[in-house]
C-alpha cells in the first residue's frame, strides 16, 4: 500500500470544480493552511483522508476544526505541517525547534505563495511548500504538489502548475 497525497495551500476561500481531478487518485490531501473557508475544502474530504492546518487567515470555525501544527506519520514518513514556518536556513525559531526535537522526514508549510521543494542538509529533511492555489495574493502561478509516500521514502513528487492567478475559472 502506498500513500498518494495531493498537498494544497492558500486558496483562501477559493474552489473550482476542476480542482477535484487533481484529487482523483489521492488516498490523502493535506492542506497547509490559508483555506478561508469550510466550504471551499470540503469537497476534497469526499472519500479520502484529509489533514490540514490553519493559516493566519483562516476564521474560528476553521481554528476549532484544525490545530495550528499537526505531526503524523504517512506509510512510514513522519511528516510536521504547519502554516508559517520559513524554510531551510530561514525557519522561525518556534518551527525550527519542533524540527529539531520532531525529526521529521517531511516538513510542509504554506504562508509564502511561493512553491518550494528543498532538502535540508543540516535536518536531514525534506520541505515542501506547494505555493498557492487561490486567486488572492502576489502569487502570478497557482500550484499545488502531488507525491507518494511508500515504505518511508517520498517518490514521485510532482508540482503542478494550474494556470495564472489571473486567468482562474
Amino acid at each position: 500500500m502506498s500513500g498518494r497525497i495531493l498537498l494544497l495551500s492558500d486558496n483562501h476561500g477559493y474552489y473550482h470544480d476542476d480542482l477535484l481531478k487533481y484529487a482523483e487518485g489521492a488516498d490523502e490531501v493535506w492542506h497547509a493552511g490559508d483555506m478561508g473557508n469550510i466550504e471551499s475544502v470540503t469537497p476534497f474530504k469526499t472519500g479520502r483522508i484529509f489533514r490540514g492546518v490553519f493559516g493566519n487567515i483562516d476564521d474560528g470555525i476553521i481554528r476549532h476544526t484544525f490545530p495550528e501544527d499537526l505531526l503524523f506519520e504517512c506509510e512510514g514518513v513522519r511528516v510536521f505541517m504547519t502554516h508559517i514556518g520559513g524554510y531551510p536556513g530561514r525557519y522561525i525559531k518556534r518551527v525550527y525547534e519542533i524540527l529539531k526535537r520532531e525529526k521529521p522526514h517531511l516538513y510542509i508549510c504554506g504562508h509564502s505563495h511561493i512553491c518550494k521543494v528543498m532538502f535540508d542538509h543540516k535536518l536531514h529533511l525534506l520541505h515542501m511548500n506547494p505555493g498557492a492555489y487561490g486567486i488572492q495574493g502576489w502569487h502570478q502561478k497557482r500550484t499545488i504538489i502531488r507525491f507518494t509516500c511508500v515504505l518511508g521514502e517520498i517518490t514521485n513528487a510532482e508540482v503542478v502548475e494550474l494556470g495564472d492567478r489571473s486567468s482562474a475559472p
